[in-house]
This record gives structure tokens, C-alpha cells and sequence, in this order.
């Protein structure tokens, strides 16, 4: 999602000290390369259903295959097989011999600035898979609404953008965000609007991400 471009590629078989960087489109490294010797193999214990980077394409991967965890942040992994990147959602983590997240909690006389503080949580949890930073210090997230049904229970609305306006990732990632917001105890429904306007620029970035990226 984010406007970067793979640097190296590495054959189905990678030697340790092969890496792949992800570049800035003027080709100078902002972060540190997705894969490298302290990226952890893995081996798919079974059949997982996956979501190619950045194209966004559902596939399967079989058991047996072999790969390199690149990033896990949020309760998904990215994983690197065969030369692409692919993600692997939190409940499908078993296949890599992952624990999946445990669940939420709140008190039943959760008040609402409770449940609005564990929707920032959730929200802080959904990252972009090719970059570790999620979408909250990325500047994606515009608005975070609680609202509520007459039975009591409560609705969240959020309107957010990309970074990318073609970004193959953007669908997935909505969902990922109104996922993660239903699991909320006594959240019954969120509703992700993607918007370009404003368009989303780096001054949106918060400090630490920006600090990080070098983007100022």
C-alpha cells in the first residue's frame, strides 16, 4: 500500500545472506530490508489461504511450503515465499505454528470512553503488511465514531484513506480494520468508509513514524 517499489528478489531457495529491501521510488532505502538472516523460517503445516502483497490477490498456499515471517504485527503475519510476499490473517496462524490473538474484554457496564479507548487499540493493531507501522501513525485513520443501536449495543464508523489511491491492499485492509473492530465486546457492527479527500500526504504521519521513515 504504501508508494514503494521491491528492491531485490531472491530465488526459491534464499541464502542467508540474501535480503530484500523495500525501496522509496527514488530507489534509497527508508526502512530496514523485509528479509533478511533474523527473519524467521517457517514451514506451512497446512493448506493457508493467503493475500498476495501488494496485488492484493486471495491464493492458497500448500502445506510443505517454506517461507520467512518478515513481519508480525497486529495479530497477521507477512511472510516471505518463493520470491513474493504474501499475509497470513491472525486465525490462520496455526499453519506457521502460530498461538492465534487471544480475545478482547470489557466489563459489562463498559462505559463508552472504555470501549472508545480499546477502538484506538484496535485500530493501532491493523498495519500495512509491507511496512511496520500501523494505520493510526500512518495518518490513514480520519475519524472514529461510536454510536449506538436501541438495543443497547454499539456501532463504529470510521472513514479512512490510503496512502496510495490504487493500492491493491486497500480492500483488504478495511476489512482487516472492521474485523478487528467487531471483536470488540458490545461493538455489533463497524462500517469502514475509504475516502481520498483529503488526500493523504506524509505531514499526517505521526512524529515517531515519521522520525523513523526519515520522511519529514
Amino acid at each position: 500500500m504504501f508508494p514503494f517499489g521491491l528492491g531485490h528478489t531472491l530465488p526459491s531457495k534464499a541464502r542467508e545472506h540474501d535480503t530484500i529491501a523495500l525501496l522509496p521510488l527514488d530507489g534509497v532505502a527508508l526502512y530496514p530490508c523485509m528479509y533478511s538472516r533474523s527473519s524467521e523460517p517457517v514451514q506451512f503445516e497446512r493448506d493457508c489461504e493467503a493475500v498476495m502483497v501488494p496485488q492484493g490477490d486471495f491464493v492458497t498456499l500448500p502445506a510443505g511450503s517454506y517461507g520467512y515471517i518478515t513481519q508480525a504485527l497486529g495479530g497477521s503475519y507477512t511472510v516471505f515465499v518463493d520470491g513474493n510476499l504474501f499475509r497470513i490473517a491472525g486465525k490462520d496462524g496455526d499453519a506457521i505454528g502460530k498461538e492465534p490473538p487471544p480475545g478482547l474484554q470489557l466489563p459489562d457496564d463498559a462505559s463508552d470512553a472504555a470501549v472508545e479507548q480499546l477502538v484506538w487499540q484496535q485500530l493501532r493493531a491493523c498495519f500495512d503488511p509491507e511496512i511496520p507501522f500501523n494505520i493510526v501513525d500512518l495518518g490513514l485513520v480520519y475519524e472514529a465514531m461510536l454510536g449506538h443501536r436501541d438495543d443497547g449495543q454499539r456501532t463504529v464508523q470510521v472513514k479512512m484513506t490510503l496512502t496510495a489511491p490504487g493500492c491493491g491492499m486497500g480492500g483488504i485492509l478495511v476489512d482487516d480494520v472492521r474485523s478487528k473492530l467487531e471483536l470488540i465486546p458490545t461493538v455489533v457492527e463497524a462500517n469502514v468508509e475509504l475516502v481520498f479527500d483529503p488526500p493523504w500526504g506524509r505531514h499526517m504521519m505521526s512524529e515517531s513514524a515519521r522520525l523513523e521513515t526519515g520522511m519529514f
